[in-house]
């Protein structure tokens, strides 16, 4: 029985500098030398583009409010920035690295000048955004610092290592970065290796202008450590292989892990071991279990994140794929979705996974934003029972931000059916659906030539076009008279694959290309299909068959034009067979919170160790304001818990003064934060 999954939908750029109308204050210790410590809380953001910096600058009088913007999203990581970096975990909190432009809200590959991004978060859903790790300032990074991966070597000491653009030509060229200080729990402060570059392209037949992106690092059987660098080699697509005793001194291993013709490079590798059936991560650093499958993911040249599972030959120290027909390497996400990157989180011994989410709209819009680009929600990823294909879904810690459940039972779609579904924040919103089939006699034949343009299929298959079974599923984002909506659907046919969802926006003028993706699943064992898509404004993320096709798409209804219009979402069926819904839950879901620490400010003549006490004190103080922040987006819904109040720490007013100089005491020492 064969199922389709199909989308039709809708760049990361960044600010040149932050300022917000809605700032919280807090002096601490002023008797022990604090100047003055700060977090902004973003009510409102505005760009500017005067070289104030990343966190704080005059605002511009006429700039338009970004979170006043109905595109920007509430609960996806948007700081400015553009692809991903490494993320980690490490003593407690969970650091996300990422490409920033501080030129302003455009392609990056026009600047020479993007830096490693970073923030911080316990939860992996409300951050706080630090200085900039690591930026352009040596000869072997001169014109840009590029992407590359966090490692944490020795259990206990965190490595990144990253791509350098040395010249106008961009030849490319691998720098380590260390902490300053291993003891800062935000590790805001990075130090370049001495020896950088500490690899060079020299290798016959290489392009050295396409040569990036090193993978984490993991532990052969000889106890040596690797990575893989993704490159192109004689022309085509190489992710070559570097051993090392200590992480700072690499040689060339003599043939690549893996290379294939499919594409003219590969980049943004990642590198990773999953266990068939368990959802429980696997650390690279660690032995590797009997029974482990390997998995090669790899940034194609036009623009996918593939990846293809196989086993890793300890002999031959080679990835050897199950298949290397690439016609047939599944997609990580079947929509807007790239530059992916996973990481091991060690708390939950989960592996996670998210990935840079593009603007679709023009760049003259970008640019009137102030902002361009966001992250995936997090997600965790495991292998499927038959090792086939990995399955993916939300981190459970979205869940905090629900609110207002609704829920409804044993609904009936008969083919042109709409079910409305009310009492819920249609542009913020999480909807969990079960689709119940009552019969498979009425699946169309499967064409098995779908596989290899699935886009072209799902085009000229939308939801509009009747099916046997399917077109079934959510519109969302729908304007009154349905001019513009989105579109999330399953199509079944009888054949060995499986399933599409389809996904569209309306808006003319926008990249909105039909994403789509198959996957086997048994309806004579199981009847039920569900999906799980995430609305956060201009986002829309989708989970088909418990996360076997994942699809992200960016949509911009223009009709939407305020909060108080609120789209319709509705269940639907446009087959010809009927569809029970046993099970519908949906949440609105709350604003995730974003904090932007002025460190400038703080720290000049205290300790360190008290600089530590003050921004885990500032972390729990951002939890506390955001909670407080929540009940009253309750109580505006009437929805406030008994248990609701005010937040015990109210903000202080706008330009508190900084603690003056004279009469301090200093008792921490000399020592920087």
């Amino acid at each position: 029985m064969a199922m389709a999954m199909a989308v039709q939908a809708s760049w990361l750029g960044g600010l040149a500098c932050i300022f917000s109308t809605s700032l919280l204050f807090q002096i601490l210790f002023s008797n022990y030398g604090v100047k003055l410590f700060m977090y902004h809380f973003i009510n409102d953001v505005r760009p500017c583009s005067n070289g104030g910096g990343l966190f704080f600058c005059p605002q511009s009088p006429n700039a338009p409010s970004i979170l006043s913007s109905k595109d920007r999203t509430a609960y996806h990581f948007q700081p400015p920035k553009n692809w991903i970096n490494g993320p980690m975990y490490y003593n407690g909190i969970y650091h996300e690295f990422y490409q920033y432009n501080p030129d302003g809200s455009f392609n990056p590959n026009t600047s020479y000048n993007i830096v490693w991004g970073h923030s911080v978060s316990t939860d992996l859903v409300n951050w706080i955004t630090l200085e900039p790790a690591i930026e352009p300032d040596t000869p072997n990074d001169i014109k840009g610092c590029w992407s590359g991966s966090a490692t944490i070597v020795s259990g206990d000491q965190p490595v990144i290592i990253y791509t350098g653009v040395i010249d106008i030509e961009k030849h490319q060229v691998q720098n380590i970065a260390l902490p300053k200080n291993r003891s800062d729990p935000y590790l805001r402060e990075w130090t370049k290796a001495g020896n950088n570059p500490v690899i060079q392209s020299g290798v016959p037949g290489l392009n050295s202008g396409q040569f990036r992106d090193p993978t984490t690092g993991w532990i052969g059987p000889d106890g040596l450590w690797r990575i893989a660098v993704g490159a192109q080699l004689n022309g085509y697509g190489a992710a070559l292989l570097y051993k090392s005793e200590d992480f700072l001194n690499w040689t060339r291993v003599d043939h690549p892990l893996y290379s294939s013709n499919a594409s003219i490079m590969f980049e943004c590798l990642d590198f990773f071991a999953v266990l068939p059936g368990s959802n429980n991560g696997l650390d690279m650093s660690s032995a590797i279990p009997n029974g482990a499958k390997h998995v090669l993911k790899m940034g194609m040249n036009f623009g996918e994140d593939v990846y293809v599972i196989g086993v890793y030959d300890l002999k031959r120290d080679a990835f050897v794929p199950d298949t290397d027909d690439s016609r047939l390497w599944p997609r990580i996400d079947y929509g807007n979705f790239y530059a992916s990157k996973t990481f091991f989180d060690s708390k939950h011994g989960r592996r996670i996974i998210w990935a840079w989410t593009t603007e679709t709209d023009s760049s003259s819009d970008d640019i009137a934003k102030g902002w361009a680009g966001i992250y995936s929600f997090p997600r965790t990823i495991w292998l499927d029972n038959d090792g086939k294909r990995l399955l993916q879904w939300p981190v459970e810690e979205i869940e905090s931000l629900r609110r207002n459940e609704i829920n409804h039972q044993e609904l009936e779609l008969k083919k042109g059916d709409l079910f409305e579904i009310k009492g819920i924040d249609t542009l913020q919103a999480d909807i969990e659906i079960d689709f119940e089939l009552t019969s498979i006699d009425d699946a169309d034949p499967f064409n098995p030539s779908w596989l290899f343009d699935t886009e072209k299929h799902c085009q000229e298959a939308d939801a509009s076009v009747h099916g046997g079974i399917g077109p079934f599923g959510l519109v969302i984002l729908a304007s009154d008279n349905m001019e513009e909506h989105t579109v999330v659907h399953f199509r079944v046919y009888k054949s060995q694959k499986n399933y599409m969802i389809l996904m569209s926006s309306l808006t003319p003028g926008l990249d909105t290309p039909a994403y789509g993706g198959f996957f086997e699943f048994d309806l004579e064992k199981e009847r039920k299909i569900s999906l799980r898509t995430l609305i956060d404004r201009s986002a829309v993320e989708s989970f088909g068959g418990g996360g076997r096709v994942c699809i992200m798409a960016r949509v911009y209804p223009v009709s939407l034009v305020d909060d108080d219009h609120q789209p319709h979402v509705y269940a639907f069926n446009n087959g010809s067979a009927t569809v029970r819904v046993p099970h519908l839950r949906a949440w609105s879901m709350r604003r995730a919170q974003t904090f932007f620490l002025d460190v400038s400010m703080c720290c000049y003549d205290i300790g360190h160790y008290t600089c530590i006490a003050i921004y885990r004190y500032c972390m729990i103080r951002m939890k506390i304001d955001a909670a407080a922040m929540n009940r009253e987006e309750d109580k505006d819904e009437g929805t406030e818990k008994e248990d609701g109040g005010a937040s015990p720490y109210p903000a202080l007013a706008l330009g508190v003064k900084a603690a003056e100089k004279e009469g301090r005491e200093d008792r921490g020492g000399e020592g920087e934060c």
